[in-house]
């Protein structure tokens, strides 16, 4: 208890270079906290943000992983129905499971000849329902508890019962020109330049434009409202020509510009009549959401189990596989936080090592003599680490009480921004809750490595010669 007692009095005495120590300690702390909020937000919510669109988990016959791209329509699942039913009646992942649902994956040209204009397109057939219950996915609270609104749920656009209507991207609404139909604020009319008459147009346009004519003889009749209808023209799985009419219902912005500018999504019956025409219509993958990511594992050795008991000939990926930038989104935010540590950690090492090194300098004079009353070496190196520990608690409990104090006003402050692949801004929050583990490592780290600095000085005051120090001026 005396050792306390003097570092503490040593603490106290020089309380100007103490403050600037313990102000050193204290904002290692609050950059290393704050910045670890920061990050578990990003990280919570872009998990919350692809699970919601693409689900923990999906089914694939065996090679589309790899192979698929190119022809969707060759690796497709027989029997999806069967293999839905099987998945939702096992009862090792019944209680996991939140969604099951089949897509439809396939690429076309999109045109809008009102205007003479076409592109190429990324088109996804899914069930509507199911698509707006994997959009209340919220297993963190990201949603529910207020810290996000980006992705409010409003209408998808899509509904079961309508099997003619789907959504475009803004950059697909742009250019096909389906802005004004669709309200879409801030979009751009072509210049007239780009605009050609159909006796200028290259062969390829015209044969589109004659093949989508004669499609409408049979197709679906124009919409009682005034949405607008594209004709979805892509290669059957026999590879023939098919051709489809979709009413537009909105334009959604993707985020990324490649996605904006090719994404179609459509109920799965109107993507299966596409890809597969007069055929057998099949699911290109079934998409398995659970109720919490900590079970993906346990669920994807089960699917796995279940594909092999079976002989099926199909494989599982999660979506760390499915969005490889997933992982590298994250493990970028890990490093920086890393070099966050080091930089702070580095800068809290040699602040409390110059204190304690000024400190065994201006008390020479005071070891000498405790030495020479009989005090042990070790005596004198505790007492020097116990004052660089009571230095590191300090600066520990004042920098995580700051922490607590900006992350709550920053939390309350309407602050926004618009983060990597997301179309909207969203509000810059710190993920206070659940931070408990990263606020103890991060005041025990601090701690250590106050009192780890100090006991460089104090093995140096321990070892001092006895009449050295007392002649020390």
């Amino acid at each position: 208890m005396i050792l306390f007692k003097i570092a503490l009095r040593n603490i106290l005495r020089n309380s100007r270079r103490s403050a600037m120590t313990i102000g050193a300690v204290a904002v290692g702390a609050i950059a290393m906290v704050l910045f670890g909020q920061f990050m578990a937000f990003l990280v919570t919510g872009f998990e919350t943000s692809t699970v919601r669109r693409t689900g923990h988990l999906s089914v694939f016959h065996n090679g589309y992983f790899d192979f698929g791209a190119g022809n969707p329509s060759a690796y497709g699942i027989d029997d999806y129905i069967g293999m839905i039913r099987m998945i939702d009646d096992d009862p090792v992942l019944k209680p996991m499971l939140a969604v099951v649902t089949p897509t439809v994956s396939l690429f076309g040209i999109a045109g809008n000849f009102d205007i003479d204009a076409s592109k190429t397109f990324f088109g996804l057939g899914v069930v509507p329902s199911d698509r707006d219950r994997m959009r209340q996915w919220d297993e963190h609270h990201m949603f529910t508890d207020g810290i996000a609104t980006a992705d409010a749920l409003d209408d998808s656009g899509l509904r079961d019962d309508d099997e003619t209507r789907g959504v475009v991207g803004v950059g697909v609404a742009r250019i096909l020109g389906l802005c004004v139909k669709l309200k879409v604020h801030n979009c751009p009319t072509p210049p007239q330049t780009a605009v050609s008459g159909h006796s200028d147009m290259p062969p390829s346009r015209t044969d589109l434009t004659e093949l989508t004519q004669r499609d409408h003889d049979t197709a679906q009749p124009a919409p009682a409202d005034s949405s607008p209808r594209l004709d979805l023209l892509a290669a059957t799985a026999a590879g023939a020509p098919n051709v489809v009419s979709m009413v537009v219902s909105k334009a959604e912005p993707e985020g990324i510009k490649e996605l904006d500018e090719n994404t179609v999504v459509m109920h799965i019956k109107l993507a299966q009549q596409l890809l597969y025409g007069r055929g057998a219509h099949k699911a290109v993958a079934i998409v398995v959401q659970l109720r919490s990511t900590s079970d993906m594992t346990a669920a994807r050795a089960r699917l796995n189990d279940l594909i092999k008991l079976h002989g099926l000939d199909l494989e599982v990926r999660d979506f760390t596989e499915l969005q490889p930038q997933y992982e590298q989104v994250i493990g970028m935010f890990s490093t920086i936080f890393m070099f966050i540590v080091i930089v702070m950690g580095t800068i809290v090492l040699f602040t409390v090592v110059n204190t304690m090194s000024m400190s065994v300098m201006e008390r020479t004079n005071e070891i000498g003599t405790a030495r020479a009353m009989g005090v042990r070496r070790s005596s004198i190196r505790w007492q020097f680490v116990i004052e660089g520990w009571m230095l590191g608690i300090v600066g520990v409990c004042v920098g995580l009480m700051l922490a607590a104090v900006i992350a709550a006003v920053v939390n309350r402050a309407g602050m926004s921004w618009t983060p990597p692949g997301q179309a909207a801004p969203i509000p810059l929050r710190l993920l206070t809750h659940g931070s408990g583990r990263l606020v103890l490592i991060v005041g025990l780290g601090l701690v250590a490595m106050a009192t780890v600095a100090a006991l460089i000085p104090a093995n140096r005051a321990a070892r001092m010669q006895v009449v050295d120090a007392l002649r020390h001026i």
